[in-house]
């Protein structure tokens, strides 16, 4: 009996390239080769699989079932391998990578995941900075971290064509549901600290509503502000998978206007190294899961997939209080 052919890396270099460019020419310019050659390297692709994993249409190749299948494990196997040829490279060290993170997602959500991935590079410092959404983007921006997780708002997307994935975070008007507030009074709000995308969102909000309002109630915790929220200290806004069961919605037969929704977005700086794209992979899996939406898209490039997902955000639960804070 025949043991199993080794996948080639060159030719699922060459399969993630067409996918992410949408096409063999374009592929072709990316991996430095012609365009027939690169189609024989995806026959002989195929040919070892035994399958097609590739829709071709003209000049437009889109991947079958089994070639979205392939897809993600093609992205790991490269960014392993290229990892693996930079640690051997740098035997005395990998460096440092700074990670910008949530406070909520940071202390709870990807504690394990950053102790496995620290533990697994002995030669590498992993640097954690946490914060509100906005000046997580903003040290990015300066240079001052090499990956950040952050909130932001839905127009940005276009300003932001570097982002390794983005997550829809839908968001609501919630209240106590065992306190009930004054319909006609001024509307206490419980609020992160200035600079919060919820925060703004909920002063603008009833501001053009013509609502009186008044902060009652300022955290920088996700869990404070869960907490003033539930003993009715005040109103707040937070998205679905922070509303815990003590918590109501709110709309506009209770006199609240609609707000508009944010975006959890992963982003890499533009220098990045293999062991920080590596960990921008294993989070983006890590936030798919906790979110169970895929994400709005991924980013055109080599390691990443340009595509839509569904935006059907899990129903709010008590065991999800954990997450979303701004």
């Amino acid at each position: 009996m025949n043991a199993p052919r080794m996948l080639d890396i060159d030719l699922l270099r060459s399969f993630v390239s067409v996918v992410d460019a949408g096409g063999f020419t374009r592929a072709g310019e990316r991996v430095h080769r012609t365009q027939s050659t690169v189609s024989q390297q995806i026959r002989r692709l195929e040919e070892t699989l035994g399958c097609a994993l590739l829709h071709r249409n003209g000049r437009q190749a889109t991947p079958t079932e089994e070639g979205e299948r392939l897809l993600s494990y093609a992205r790991r196997i490269l960014a392993l391998a290229e990892e693996a040829r930079d640690v051997v490279a740098r035997p005395g060290g990998e460096g440092v990578v700074r990670l910008g993170l949530p406070e909520d997602f940071a202390a709870y959500r990807l504690s394990a995941l950053l102790a496995q991935f620290a533990r697994a590079r002995p030669g590498l410092r992993l640097d954690v900075r946490c914060g509100l959404s906005v000046r997580l983007a903003r040290d990015l921006e300066r240079g001052e971290l090499d990956l950040a997780l952050f909130k932001r708002d839905t127009d940005a997307r276009r300003a932001a064509a570097d982002a390794i994935a983005v997550w829809p975070e839908r968001l609501h008007w919630v209240a106590s549901r065992r306190h009930s507030l004054e319909s006609n009074g001024s509307v206490p709000l419980a609020v992160f600290e200035q600079g919060c995308l919820y925060r703004a969102r909920a002063i603008h909000a009833l501001d053009a509503a013509e609502r009186a309002w008044h902060v009652a109630y300022t955290s920088p915790s996700l869990f404070g502000i869960q907490a003033a929220v539930s003993a009715g200290l005040g109103v707040s806004i937070l998205p679905d998978l922070a509303i815990l069961a003590e918590h109501k919605v709110l709309g506009r037969r209770d006199g609240f206007p609609p707000i508009t929704d944010t975006e959890l977005t992963l982003v890499a700086a533009p220098d990045a190294t293999p062991a920080t794209r590596r960990l921008a992979e294993m989070l983006a899996e890590v936030c798919t899961a906790q979110v169970q939406v895929k994400p709005l898209r991924h980013a055109p490039r080599e390691g990443r997939l340009s595509r839509r997902g569904s935006a059907r955000p899990r129903r709010h639960r008590a065991a999800a209080r954990r997450s979303g804070a701004p």
